[in-house]
Order: structure tokens, then sequence, then C-alpha cells
């Protein structure tokens, strides 16, 4: 499985080379970068393997307006407040812990470091763990697991220390 970090510098070095696309696979995964006209295209494909996650997120059909009002109804208030908000780098999948069954990663009064993984954002079937990015404590999670989340969604409430 590739880690988003590595797909972005090898994204940069297929664009500093003159190769024109490159193709790897690695643990029943493949990395296809091609780019046609100076624009690249990533194309990530797994294997056929029993799903990490077997999870199904309810519909949220009905949940999706008031979820949608509640970033901008919190960003105030958490600026106000002096709160850091930890948002979604992407879009996908909120995954409050490492796999079904397991203790969250973090909930509702966790003292948290720079580097504490926080949760997982499942995205073209790659698993990236997000960073708390400071030292805290979690005020309030935003999203339930399972929960689809769109870039820039608020995912959790920090108290900086």
């Amino acid at each position: 499985m590739f880690k988003l970090s590595e797909i972005k510098e090898l994204i940069k070095l297929v664009d500093q080379s003159s190769l024109q696309e490159l193709e790897i696979e690695s643990e029943g995964s493949r990395l296809f970068i091609r780019k046609p006209n100076k624009t690249e295209q990533v194309v990530v494909t797994a294997a056929p393997a029993a799903p990490v996650y077997a999870q199904v997120p309810a519909p949220q059909a009905a949940v999706q307006a008031p979820a949608a009002e509640a970033p901008s109804a919190s960003k105030p208030a958490a600026a106000d407040l002096g709160l850091h908000t930890i948002v979604s780098p992407m879009v996908g999948t909120f995954y409050a812990a490492p796999s079904p069954g397991a203790a969250s990663f973090v909930s509702k009064g966790s003292a948290v470091k720079e580097k504490t993984v926080v949760c997982i954002i499942e995205a073209m079937k790659l698993m990236n763990e997000i960073e708390a990015e400071v030292k805290g404590e979690i005020v309030e999670v935003l999203v339930e697991n399972g929960q689809l989340v769109e870039y820039g969604q608020p995912l959790f409430l920090v108290k900086p220390e």
C-alpha cells in the first residue's frame, strides 16, 4: 500500500524528470503516473483483498445538511475560544479507529501531541493517518466513524496547551 507522502514525492520526481510515465507494483497495489501535456494523472489500484473496514457507512442524506452547516457554525466559535481545528486534508471516509472493533485513536478529553494520530481518512483505497498538528486536548469530535468527509471539513477541535 502506498502512502500519500510517497505518491506526492513520486509525482514531483516524474514531473522534474524527462520521464513521461511511471508504473510501480508493490504488495498487491499498483501506482501509475503519466504526464501527458505536462499534467500528471495518478491512478492507484489495489488487488482484490479482504476489506480493511467491513463497516458500511449509514446513509448520509438526512445527516448531510446539518453536517454541512456545522463547520461554518463551529469555526467562529472555535476561533473565538482559541481552539485549533483539525480539518480533513482530502475527500474520503473518516475512521476513528485503526480497525473495526478497536478503540478510537482519540476521544473527547484525550491529550494529543503534534504527531499523535487522531484518525484515518480512506481515499482511493489508501489509508491516510491524520495527525493532531498541535499539542493539547481534544475538546470535540465533529464527525462520526464511517462518515464521508470533504476537503477542509473540520474533524476535531483541540484546546492548545
